[in-house]
């Protein structure tokens, strides 16, 4: 069993308008908007990052929004649900809030002992903000949105799969423990856990179709590892295992290694280093247009094609 895991690193999704999608999460879920990129394969179209100050590892929710893209389809192999931490009782504001901001899919539960509101973003995706105790996680609260009701990064995600079994192996051997069951859905907790993005569920779903990705779809989910070597540790024995992973491929702000999940969800491991201030300081995170050094030379034509972000 692998015990370089601490969590998840980040959540990347797909969204059909730039402006849109950076509104939702800055001004609606009050996160902080780190960085300013472009896709590192197609240059001409962004990706937006959002999450705490400093963008910490376990609070990062990323998008691609390609302006052409058709809406994806809900079903398995994939990630459904994105759970964001709050504080406990603050959920009767963000219902009035989302509520006020227009917000579709509201829907209070409990799941696991845990007070849910579930909500759809601009494209359909499916989130939920789930109350959390005991979080230290410092939230941003830049937006307006006060410390204590702002989201402090990741809680999990929910997986829909028609088949669970492998990947609840999967997650046994990256370090993850079952811990509850009920109603089709099986909880699991990072041992090696501590940036409080520590919770997956796989929830069995064997007679709903495939997925289809498009917008409102997540693209990938990924999870953190300290550094280059504790990755270089975790390729070695997933493909010691049997799974085909990639070569380690910079991206910038953190070295990252896929591979495809028996599921059908693909699986990012990312490192903590070096971070999202490599290049701006914090105080400035997210503000200027930042590129891939492959793409440097492309500046002027990518500015004048990307739609100016509305702040």
């Amino acid at each position: 069993m692998l015990n370089a895991i601490n969590g998840l690193h980040h959540v990347t999704s797909m969204a059909k308008d730039a402006n849109v999608n950076n509104a939702f999460f800055t001004r609606v879920l009050g996160l902080r908007r780190v960085k300013k990129t472009v896709n590192f394969d197609a240059p001409d179209v962004y990706h937006l990052y959002y999450g705490d100050e400093t963008g910490a590892p376990g609070t990062v929710m990323t998008y691609f929004p390609f302006p052409d893209i058709a809406a994806g389809q809900p079903g398995t192999g994939e990630v459904g649900t994105t759970l964001f931490a709050v504080p406990r009782g603050s959920l009767e504001f963000w219902q009035r809030h989302l509520a006020d901001a227009g917000v579709e899919g509201l829907k209070a539960e409990q799941v696991f002992g845990e007070e849910r509101l579930h909500f759809a973003g601009p494209d359909g995706d499916m989130f939920a903000l789930v109350e959390t105790e005991g979080d230290e996680r410092a939230p941003w609260t830049g937006a307006g949105i006060d410390a204590d009701h702002a989201i402090r990064g990741f809680h999990g995600a929910t997986m829909r799969l028609a088949d669970p079994a492998a990947t609840a192996e999967l997650l046994g051997f990256m370090g993850y423990e079952a811990t509850d069951t009920g109603d089709g859905v099986t909880r699991f907790h990072v041992a090696n856990g501590g940036n409080g993005a520590d919770i997956i569920e796989l929830e069995a779903m064997p007679n709903i179709a495939p997925a289809r990705l498009g917008a409102g779809s997540v693209h990938h989910i990924a999870f953190s590892v300290d550094n280059r070597e504790r990755q270089l540790e975790v390729r070695k024995a997933l493909a010691d295992t049997g799974y085909q992973v990639t070569p380690v491929i910079d991206r910038d702000y953190f070295w990252a290694i896929y591979f495809r999940t028996p599921g059908g969800v693909l699986f990012e491991v990312a490192t903590n280093e070096p971070g999202f201030d490599r290049d701006e300081d914090t105080a400035n995170l997210g503000e200027v247009l930042k590129l891939p050094i492959q793409h440097q030379h492309l500046r002027a034509e990518l500015e004048a094609h990307l739609e100016p972000i509305r702040d």
